[in-house]
């Protein structure tokens, strides 16, 4: 028998290709958005989809019969985070406890949810392992307390839970809309356009990037690996690179020559996260996406659909 999945958050970038992963994999797919940062037309056709904020009280009703909840939706723009600090706690602490609660309301077996490397920007340990947690923003901040009420639910009420800690996740549909969007995006839009993109800083910040595939790969994992149980997992690729170094290699990829232009650091993102993956190779997840090869399909991705 197919197995019932839910995925919140799933106009979203990460959200839309794990549909679409499930789907290949002949699972039930039921999806949660309520669009206000996802967009509608990434949603896979045989998502069986319902425009529903994770803070509403009712939304225990479609958890019925569903085997797993895969819980991605969340506010995660960084400056709008830090904007709006009541709201992103609202939707990331509030909506996360909601959905545990309609998990354990209807019985579900597990949910794995969203985490974020930003749990570790205080910290100087790199590569970062999972113990290394030192937020300071208010997105991380929020992120980290849905780490408790996993704990909690675990504790208390025998909920089956994975965290997972994406580092700085890109592939097709990754969010171009945001106020500042992520880095591959952009650069990769504006270089289509022949315009200069913007670099915030001086584009020594290095981040480690994992393709959204490997990502999902991982995701499809924890569905029935008891060794994911109540555990949580570093998911990014184990390398980094600087921001002027991507820019050059997505340069270099579309043969051009127009250089970036160069905006005010954000002062509220960390210096450098890398990764330490060793806790997810250890259960048998390897990142197998090279970066030319992922940033190639970025960009085709982006000229079809986008452009």
């Amino acid at each position: 028998m197919k197995k019932n999945i839910i995925v919140t958050g799933v106009a979203g970038f990460i959200g839309s290709n794990l549909a679409d992963m499930l789907l290949k994999k002949n699972f039930n797919v039921i999806g949660i958005d309520n669009l206000s940062y996802g967009i509608s037309e990434q949603i896979p056709k045989g998502v069986n989809f319902y425009k529903k904020d994770i803070r509403d009280k009712n939304i225990h009703e479609l958890f019925s019969n569903i085997d797993c909840v895969f819980h991605l939706a969340a506010k995660n723009s960084l400056i709008d985070c830090e904007n709006t600090p009541s709201e992103t706690f609202d939707i990331n602490v509030n909506g996360t406890a909601n959905i545990f609660n309609a998990a354990k309301k209807q019985n579900v077996r597990k949910v794995i949810y969203a985490e974020s490397s930003a749990v570790y920007e205080g910290s100087q340990n790199l590569p970062s392992k999972e113990s290394d947690v030192a937020p300071e923003s208010v997105y991380a901040k929020s992120k980290m307390a849905t780490n408790d009420i996993a704990n909690d639910f675990a504790q208390s009420h025998g909920l089956i839970t994975t965290g997972l800690r994406y580092f700085n996740v890109y592939g097709p549909k990754q969010d171009y809309r945001r106020t500042i969007p992520p880095v591959f995006s952009a650069f990769i839009i504006k270089l289509l356009q022949n315009q200069p993109p913007t670099i915030y800083g001086d584009g020594s910040k290095k981040r480690d990037f994992v393709y959204v595939d490997d990502v999902n790969n991982f995701h499809l994992m924890c569905i029935d690996n008891d060794k994911t149980n109540n555990e949580v997992f570093n998911v990014g690729s184990g390398k980094n690179y600087s921001i002027k170094d991507i820019y050059e290699k997505i340069k270099s990829i579309l043969d051009s020559d127009i250089d970036p232009l160069f905006g005010e650091n954000l002062d509220f993102e960390a210096q450098e996260n890398l990764a330490n993956i060793d806790k997810a190779k250890h259960i048998g997840w390897n990142p197998s996406t090279d970066l030319s090869a992922g940033l190639k399909k970025s960009i085709d991705y982006i000229r079809k659909h986008v452009i």
